[in-house]
């Protein structure tokens, strides 16, 4: 199918801001200037065998010195890291290595908008990790995004990002609002719409130059969030027009972007960081993998006042997966290693280290965040709120154009209402057009 010049850069543009996004669920990577850079835990040579693991932006397993203790642990061992920052830059790579059978790194990782086209596409280049592993190790929903209808795992879980709701408890006090964080989350629980409610309530008395929420798109995103079907259902059929998560989603979305209680930010553009730092909006949807972004983002001024409530609905946003391509020389070597990174244990110390939520649930009970992150957030019990909605995120039916289909309707539909001033219906015709385009329609 042959791309239009206009297309060509909008996809570009969507592209960049998928990669940020998804440096951001790793740990806030910073893209060097040509897309990829080499770490080593060590030097090879000495008779050892090198395992190289290829990732995206920032995984933690160096940051938190487990590839210096597995080595220490094995001293036949030596551990390359191949980092490629920008994963428009990486998957493709890696996917051009898989089908040659060849230049694969021994363990790959996986971002979650690309393994459903792993599984589906690329299974055969993966070792079974299922035969290797107690399954039961990772939740069942995380084990269910790598595995193929004939019952092959291709990844381990690494991270997830279950949701909650941060928000600024002095802008909610100032607008006459409860904000204590256990009655808040019975206010809105199980229904999103009760959110977008109580951000009408906020906007009767909103502190000047304020707004209840940082954008449409990030309510549609934590909404979708928790729904089973989105864009395809079960069969792998697309049905993004037609699914009832979408549709709900979208509507809720909707009355966020006709109202006065959007900041009409673009997600992860610098005015959104701005908004942070400047305390412009009350309320965000935030992955737990956000908690850090937020404390960098708002600075000193924010400390204390910032706390964390339950999201009306369990929902996940982001999360990886390490897998072993049948093309690794050293596969039997390469297996035990990521078995081992991806421990409860191991995921533990990487969530000390960088705050990304392990998607083993028997490590959740020692899960500690640093004394900083608490603080900052009132002493709110982070690890229980977000071990809560990890347990109850359902398994959603995910499909090879999730990602570019999602952006579409974001950066496209929602924002043509929310900063054009569109109506719904040219939104929604506006990220149906994209969509066609994208799925060759």
């Amino acid at each position: 199918m042959r791309t239009s010049t206009r297309r060509s850069r909008r996809l570009m543009a969507l592209a960049a801001a998928a990669a940020l996004t998804t440096g951001l669920l790793a740990g806030c990577a910073e893209d060097s200037d040509d897309g990829s850079s080499n770490e080593g835990g060590g030097n090879g040579g000495g008779g050892k065998t090198t395992l190289t693991i290829g990732t995206f932006g920032v995984f933690g397993y160096k940051q938190a010195g487990l590839y210096d203790e597995y080595m220490k642990l094995h001293p036949d061992i030596n551990i390359k890291e191949n980092v490629t920052t920008r994963t428009d830059v990486y998957w493709p790579k890696t996917l051009t290595r898989l089908q040659a059978g060849a230049g694969t790194d021994d363990i790959q990782a996986i971002e979650v908008g690309n393994v459903t086209e792993a599984v589906q596409t690329q299974a055969d280049k993966f070792v079974d990790l299922g035969k290797e592993v107690d399954k039961s190790q990772w939740l069942d929903w995380k084990n269910a995004q790598a595995t193929t209808k004939d019952g092959k795992l291709i990844g381990l879980g690494t991270d997830i990002g279950p949701m909650a709701i941060c928000y600024r408890k002095d802008l909610f006090e100032k607008a006459g609002l409860e904000t204590d964080r256990t009655k808040l989350a019975e206010q809105w629980k199980g229904d999103w719409g009760k959110y977008v409610d109580l951000g009408k309530d906020y906007m009767k008395k909103a502190p000047s130059g304020t707004k209840f929420v940082d954008s449409a798109s990030s309510v549609y995103n934590a909404a979708l969030g928790g729904e089973v079907e989105r864009y395809y259902d079960k069969d792998g059929n697309v049905v993004w027009d037609k699914s009832a998560g979408v549709k709900k989603a979208w509507d809720v979305a909707m009355d966020v972007a006709t109202s006065n209680m959007s900041a009409k930010l673009k997600q992860f553009d610098k005015p959104w960081d701005q908004g942070y730092a400047n305390g412009t909006f009350a309320t965000v949807a935030c992955p737990a993998w956000m908690i850090g972004y937020i404390q960098e983002k708002s600075g000193e001024a924010g400390k204390g006042k910032w706390d964390v409530a339950a999201a009306p609905t369990a929902a996940n946003w982001g999360g990886s997966f390490i897998g072993v391509p049948t093309a690794s020389k050293h596969q039997k070597e390469a297996v035990e290693l990521a078995k081992w990174l991806t421990a409860p244990e191991q995921q533990a110390k990487v969530f000390a280290k960088q705050a990304s939520f392990p998607s083993a649930p028997s490590s959740y009970s020692s899960l500690e965040p640093a004394a900083a992150t608490q603080a900052y957030f009132s002493d709110a019990p982070i690890t229980e709120i977000f071990s809560a909605s990890a347990k109850t995120i359902p398994t959603q039916y995910l499909g090879t154009k999730d990602q570019p289909i999602g952006t579409a309707i974001t950066d496209i539909g929602i924002l043509q209402v929310e900063q054009k001033g569109k109506s719904p219906e040219q939104g929604w015709d506006a990220a149906t057009n994209e969509i066609k385009d994208v799925l060759g329609q």
